[in-house]
């Protein structure tokens, strides 16, 4: 776009083209005086700022409350009344003229430096058309990256509820809350599935169709997770070549999950606050605010109270998140499921690895319903892909699981003659009912003679270990 004159628009247009591969055109500054500044000049001012290779050097127009004007001063630009000024005062590399005023085009032919670039008429029009023909197209691509997530994700929000009596409660929190507006906070360990409950929550709630936008508070720093919530302004840091939408602003009308909110720091904590009281979001280096609605899951494995009290965590934001609780208990107390569970994630092994496996042997099962599983959900898919990918037959086998998980039931002398013959009975004892309950079809009395012991010392060892008669009887 070399003039507007001789047809010579073409060449600086692919300037404003993403990924254009000359360097003589996209690694250099355009520096643009507009003049007109009316709808289409403001609209233009709003459109080249978005744009990390251009600069506006100066609005100009006649009328002062012109709305391009407007924008341009609230923005911190250049304005005046006199373009002939800008013309002879101002370094700049282009002029659009958006007047359509002939004389007001031959004046600048006149005035301006000969090095001086102008567009004008249908090639400044032209120009308009383009670039928000480009942004409409990354805010397409933005809600397209925010669809391929989820469809990704369909098949990670499947959330085993099982038979233990913990999980069917859960389940019927989620029904309860889902179709509400209520804030949730879900709570357990690391790897219990609390993003699946999230993704639950929003499945079933009236804004399904609408985002949900996930972000891990742990992952970033407390100045990054700021921008990556809020957004920033073009120049609000070293860096920030253009204007970026946060993703409260993105997930505007959906749903928002924080996982680990626990971790976030105290500064982060505040303007958080903020948003949830005020539905308003503040971009870094914008003195403006944005009203957007957008609901709020967290979850977090820290326990908050204690936090509160050693002052890493705000109390009014506990009060604000925790209107609605969710508690996941870890697996290792809810092992009746295991056998679900470890199915569930054998077909998707399965499926991944691509590789023909039906099940997993019944030894193979004792030992995963005896290790402690300290993580979780997580570490339980991960020791079945390992299966499957070990395996040379269609059975996970003991040897197929990793030693220490395997060495469930074996002798540490670390612990002591005492403690180890204490928890060396405590394995045994689990492990057998539980082996009696499902061959019993989770028939007390049957498992009872079984295990060749009255029926009411057989309840008592239940109630000891927690477990379910009636959740085991569908796995008979």
């Amino acid at each position: 776009m070399t003039s507007s004159s001789g047809g010579k628009v073409k060449t600086r247009i692919l300037a404003f083209r993403p990924g254009y591969s000359s360097d003589r055109l996209v690694c250099a500054m355009t520096r643009v005086i507009l003049v007109g500044a009316g709808s289409g000049g403001k609209a233009l001012v709003e459109l080249l700022r978005k744009d990390p290779t251009v600069e506006i050097v100066g609005v100009a127009d006649r009328d002062e409350s012109a709305p391009g004007m407007v924008l341009a001063r609230e923005l911190g630009l250049p304005v005046t009344t006199n373009y002939q000024d800008l013309l002879t005062s101002t370094e700049a590399n282009l002029v659009i003229d958006v007047t359509g005023d002939a004389s007001v085009s031959r004046e600048i032919y006149k005035l301006k430096p000969e090095e001086m670039e102008v567009i004008g008429g249908n090639a400044a029009r032209f120009i308009w058309e383009f670039i928000e023909a480009r942004n409409k197209t990354e805010a397409l691509e933005d809600k397209y990256q925010l669809a391929i997530r989820e469809l990704e994700t369909r098949g990670e929000s499947e959330f085993i509820i099982g038979n233990n009596p913990k999980m069917r409660e859960v389940s019927e929190l989620i029904a309860k809350v889902a179709p509400t507006p209520t804030t949730v906070l879900i709570r357990g360990e690391s790897g219990t599935g609390k993003e699946l409950v999230a993704r639950a929550i929003h499945r079933h709630s009236a804004l399904s169709n609408q985002p949900l936008v996930t972000l891990n508070c742990t992952a970033l720093s407390p100045a990054l997770l700021e921008s990556e919530l809020f957004g920033y302004k073009r120049g609000a840091f070293t860096g920030a070549y253009a204007d970026r939408k946060g993703l409260f602003e993105k997930a505007d009308g959906g749903t928002m999950f924080l996982d680990e909110i626990g971790d976030m720091s105290l500064e982060i904590q505040a303007k958080l606050l903020r948003t949830l009281q005020t539905g308003e979001i503040r971009a870094v280096g914008d003195m403006r605010t944005k009203n957007i609605s957008v609901r709020i899951i967290g979850a977090t494995n820290r326990d908050l109270e204690r936090a509160i009290r050693e002052g890493t965590f705000r109390e009014d934001l506990f009060y604000r998140i925790n209107t609605f609780s969710i508690t996941l208990p870890p697996l290792r107390e809810r092992v009746e499921d295991i056998p679900f569970l470890a199915e569930f994630f054998l077909q998707r092994a399965r499926a991944k690895v691509n590789k023909k496996v039906d099940s997993v042997s019944p030894e193979a099962l004792m030992l995963l319903r005896n290790y402690s599983w300290p993580g979780n959900l997580r570490e339980l898919e991960n020791i079945i892909e390992r299966a499957v990918v070990l395996t040379s037959s269609c059975e996970i086998e003991s040897e197929h699981l990793p030693l220490h998980v395997q060495d469930g039931l074996a002798f540490k002398p670390k612990l002591g003659f005492k403690s180890g013959r204490s928890q060396a009975i405590e394995q045994f004892e689990r492990q057998a009912l539980l082996s009696y309950l499902v061959e019993a079809g989770g028939n007390i009395s049957r498992a009872a003679v079984l295990a060749q012991i009255p029926r009411r010392t057989f309840h008592r060892l239940m109630a000891r270990h927690k477990l379910s008669a009636q959740a085991l009887k569908s796995q008979h």
